[in-house]
């Protein structure tokens, strides 16, 4: 039942005011250890929006914490009982560029990412650049004083604040700018009503506190604890727009602000220095600072053993050089050859320095295939080589630079006194450390320790003149720890600081001020239930997969990648696989969402899970939102009628093998206007998708013809096609063109002895007692020994993925043997023709998430096809999620993102390559007309052609 203030909101605001289960479930959780259930959500549509709905609050007593991506790791963007006001849903422009000035007007919700893009054309940029530039806003950058790695050049974000329009509590509005001269700080305080009595306030405060506040506030670039009274000091200029930076949106909501843009290097180069420890490479650092650098990061070998434990090895580990520790040293310069002059330099300097060695990467792709692995630390280091599970807590620690050798080494041994491990990277060049340790928050009896190490580590860090946070802001995570770093002057100063702007306490409590312990609140607590697939990676516990979500949340990044099509369609949190992790961790809690597998919140948030398996490779946590959603629906609809498009589309492969027997009264059925509208709506399929034609022989049918005209030639390598439910009876043409190259290629194709079918179908649809069942029978069909060559890649990945979770032992060497077609034909050496063509290539998701693309791009290159991949993500059809009624918004929109416009404008004899049968599809039903092929129907036109 809606409360008051919920109706309020309703009836006062443009925009979404949600204040439902699921909603709250999601924005209960940011990117750190903790979880509060807000009031509700507020999704403004525009400032009158945040202006009436700070004022509703405040009518009915309700704190109100701003929010942008929710990737605050010290708890900050969340709050109990809070209206949570998320700007990054609608309140997300550059307002404006000015190059002369070089500034720019920004909108509290914008990303970091479109600022950038926005600046880029001027030759400018944000100087500040967070490790999550793909997704976090500028109001949350501003709220956290966010640094990221360029700080060592640029500054932080206080540094490049020029003014910030701001909205008090109590509704007064306002520009905080600075510095100022004694002139104007005089005007301030003769101001009338509340905005002077705030003047006169801080500059008071300020005044009457001056040894205090010189004395007491580290010196030191990256003094991220506490509020930044300082810069109310004469000296500063009382910089209001500073000191408001860093207040965790505890002080003032912002309405928007004018930011400062640095020049951006045209061409950029990177050094990449080798050093024995990280201690080596932090001593090392001082001495390169002089040198100019643009960035000085720190990674450990600890970092590359955790990423390798992850997942496939990327080839940027190549450019590494010898050592156990890595400073990324990056330079700029006005052309690519000064860049690669400037680096040579600078690696020459590493080298005379002591025992480092260093390598030079000019290569801009290189770069960023670098850059991405420091960028993914966060996600990866969550998992620890060899096991483990590591959170936030003591991530964001910064001493003065000339100690940071020597605080690591004293860090590392209160690590071992504590037996805890840990990853450690960061911004070396200003003694930032990154650190996730794994604390053993999963069980109560052991918080004692985690609270002992805390304090013994903050301590250790004050003892070297170090600040408890670095960028990432105290909130829950540290706030208590304040005492150990500031005397309590300084303490009572920040709660009247405090008190001054926000009398009442509305706004974002207890993130610095009166904080809550650090450690209560724990979003971990849950229950176990009884699942079918073994979960092997997390030891057959689902609470522990889905906290592999820590909120890093590079799926809600809507500017490239497969992760996550759902999100970038409707920008909804709980439609990301993060807001998915977060419902299915309160499923797992009982506590908000009581109803366990019967949930309907989770089952409303899954039904727009495409199934893509994005989240599985792109996650920097591999959290696998299908194989979660195969599980819930399993459970959910157990002793329940299922979804008629569960059985129309599940059991697809059954009723084309019923079409089969007479395929063209099936067809005639299929496409007559009041049949395939009766077949639609029993179906549960949308009633504007449009049914495929129905071939008239099988695929089967056809070999045993073309066998009977082509005899296998004497020598040939036999080898196993896979002809797959869709291959065989819907779309038989890729298979037809594999066999025909594979036997001009001088192999022998053979078949199974009967049907087989990889069962993802059923999977899909969480119908896993069946798919096993299917999976079994197929298995039988299968000789050994031979390898198997697989067309469709869906199906393909569920070979090698899916058939060893659900049968185990029972799957045998099958998944080792199964090969897609190009890493078939690029693994063989076969010679292969050339063809002179253009093509743009839609890469199924599936083999993007699990079976990889270098064989196909191999194959291409040795062709000579000029191929633009592109990067389109997931197409949007995904198998039966888009032709089930209710999806059709979803699938299209997530297809018109890259995919379909691309194909549209690319030229007529543009070959459009496409795997899979669901890429196909879209492209044939909404891409105006034009087909796309199989990789083996372009060879084999290649060996036409080549006759």
């Amino acid at each position: 039942m809606a409360t008051g203030l919920e109706r309020a909101l309703t009836a006062a605001l443009r925009g979404e005011v949600r204040f439902d289960t699921a909603e709250r479930a999601v924005y209960g959780h940011d990117a750190s250890n903790y979880r509060h259930v807000p009031r509700g959500v507020v999704k403004p549509a525009d400032l009158d929006d945040v202006r009436a709905a700070v004022a509703l609050c405040r009518e009915f007593g309700v704190p109100v914490v701003p929010r942008g991506s929710g990737t605050s790791i010290g708890g900050q963007a969340i709050g109990p009982g809070a209206v949570v006001l998320d700007f990054r849903r609608r309140l997300g422009r550059v307002l404006s560029v000015d190059p002369d000035a070089r500034t720019a007007r920004v909108e509290p919700g914008t990303v970091l990412d479109d600022l950038q893009r926005a600046a880029r054309p001027h030759g400018l940029r944000f100087g500040p650049d967070p490790s999550t530039h793909s997704r976090c806003t500028l109001g949350g950058m501003i709220g956290n004083n966010a640094c990221g790695s360029h700080s060592v050049a640029w500054g932080r974000t206080s540094d490049n604040v020029h003014a910030l329009d701001v909205l008090l509590a109590d509704g007064t509005e306002f520009t905080a700018g600075g510095p100022l001269d004694a002139a104007a700080r005089a005007a301030l305080r003769k101001l009338p009503g509340r905005e002077g009595a705030l003047h006169r306030a801080l500059q008071d405060l300020a005044g009457a506190h001056l040894a205090v506040l010189r004395q007491a506030m580290p010196a030191l670039p990256r003094r991220g604890s506490g509020y930044p009274l300082d810069a109310l000091l004469p000296e500063q200029g009382y910089d209001l727009a500073r000191a408001l930076t860093g207040t965790l949106g505890s002080c003032a909501v912002l309405l928007g602000a004018t930011v400062r843009l640095v020049p951006d290097p045209p061409a950029r180069a990177l050094v990449v220095a080798g050093h024995p420890d990280e201690g080596a490479a932090a001593d090392a650092v001082p001495a390169l600072l002089p040198l100019g650098p643009l960035t000085v990061e720190g990674m450990s070998a600890d970092l590359v053993a955790a990423l390798l434990a992850a997942g496939r090895r990327p080839a940027a580990l190549d450019r590494l050089p010898e050592g156990a520790c890595w400073l990324f040293l990056e330079v700029g310069g006005a052309t690519p050859a000064a860049a690669g002059e400037a680096a040579q330099a600078l690696a020459e300097a590493v080298r005379r320095a002591g025992r480092a060695t260093a390598a030079v990467v000019t290569d801009p792709a290189e770069q960023r295939a670098l850059w991405r692995i420091r960028e993914t630390g966060a996600g990866i280091v969550t998992r620890l080589p060899g096991g483990g599970e590591a959170w936030p807590g003591w991530e964001d620690s910064a001493v003065p630079v000339e100690h940071l050798g020597d605080y690591l080494r004293a860090l590392r041994g209160l690590l071992a006194r504590h037996r805890l491990r840990g990853v450690p990277y960061g911004h070396f060049g200003e003694g930032c450390v990154h650190l996730r340790l794994d604390f053993p928050l999963t069980d109560p009896a052991r918080l004692p320790a985690f609270r002992a190490f805390l304090e013994e580590a903050a301590d250790l860090c004050v003892s070297y003149g170090g600040s408890l946070s670095g960028e990432h802001g105290d909130g829950q995570a540290r706030a208590e720890l304040l005492p150990r770093m500031y005397p309590p002057e300084v303490l009572e100063l920040f709660r009247r600081f405090k008190g001054v702007w926000d009398p009442d306490g509305l706004l974002n409590p207890g993130v610095l001020v009166d904080p809550r312990p650090l450690d209560a609140d724990l979003r971990f607590p849950g229950r176990d239930l009884p699942v079918t697939l073994p979960l092997a990676e997390d030891g057959g516990s689902l609470l522990k997969a889905v906290h592999r979500c820590v909120g890093v949340a590079a799926c809600v990044d809507t500017s490239s990648g497969v992760m996550c099509p759902s999100y970038m369609a409707t920008g909804e949190e709980r439609h990301s696989t993060r807001g998915r992790a977060r419902l299915l961790a309160e499923m797992l809690r009982g506590e908000l969402v009581t109803d366990g597998w019967r949930s309907e919140e989770v089952r409303e948030a899954l039904d727009l899970c495409l199934g893509c398996k994005g989240c599985a490779s792109d996650c920097p946590v591999h959290v696998d939102m299908a194989t979660y959603k195969a599980e819930f629906l399993h459970r959910h609809y157990r002793w329940r009628p299922r979804p008629a498009s569960h059985l129309a589309l599940g059991w697809l492969p059954l009723w084309l093998r019923g079409a089969a027997l007479a395929p063209r009264l099936a067809d005639r059925l299929l496409r007559s206007g009041p049949g395939g509208a009766a077949l639609k709506r029993l179906g549960g399929i949308d009633p504007r998708r449009s049914l495929p034609a129905l071939p008239e022989q099988t695929f089967t049918a056809w070999f045993r013809r073309w066998r009977a005209a082509h005899p296998v030639r004497p020598g040939a390598q036999p080898v196993l096609l896979w002809p797959d439910s869709m291959a065989e009876l819907l779309d038989p043409e890729p298979a037809r063109a594999a066999v025909e190259v594979l036997e001009r290629l001088g192999f022998e194709v053979r078949l199974p002895s009967g049907p087989v079918c990889c069962g993802l179908t059923l999977l899909s649809t969480g119908q896993l007692g069946l798919a096993r069942r299917v999976m079994r029978r197929s298995l039988r069909a299968v000789p050994a020994g031979l390898p198997v060559v697989g067309l469709e890649p869906s199906c393909t990945a569920a070979l090698r993925e899916e058939l060893p979770r659900l049968l185990g032992r029972e799957a045998g060497e099958l998944p080792s043997r199964v090969r897609t077609f190009a890493e078939f034909l690029d693994g063989t050496g076969v010679a292969l023709p050339r063809l002179e063509a253009d093509a743009v290539t839609q890469v199924h998701c599936h083999q993007h998430a699990v079976l990889g693309t270098a064989a196909d791009r191999s194959v291409e290159r040795r062709m000579g096809v000029r191929n633009e991949v592109l990067d389109s993500g997931c197409c949007g059809l995904a198998g039966n999620f888009g032709m089930e009624r209710g999806h059709w918004e979803v699938s299209v929109a997530a297809a018109e993102r890259v995919l379909l416009p691309a194909v549209r404008a690319a030229a007529p004899d543009t070959v459009v390559l496409a795997d899979g049968l669901s890429c196909r599809t879209q492209i044939a039903q909404l891409a105006d007309g034009r087909r796309a092929v199989h990789l083996a129907e372009l060879v084999r036109r290649a060996l036409r052609e080549a006759q």
